[in-house]
């Protein structure tokens, strides 16, 4: 299963499981399969604030 990762700023967890449906990321994406110009959906900020969680 792929990871979970965290928004360093907000906290809002990106699961591939759910996948972004507001930001059309489709269930079952891993996030380095989402596009370099996703970002937070809550917060704003792009993929490089988010960290695995462990």
């Amino acid at each position: 299963m792929d990871k979970k990762y965290v928004c360093t700023v907000c906290d809002w967890v990106y699961d591939p499981a759910i996948g972004d449906p507001d930001s059309d990321i489709a269930p079952g994406t891993a996030f380095a399969d989402i596009p370099d110009d996703w970002v937070c959906p809550i917060c704003g900020v792009g993929k490089d604030e988010f960290e695995p969680v462990e």
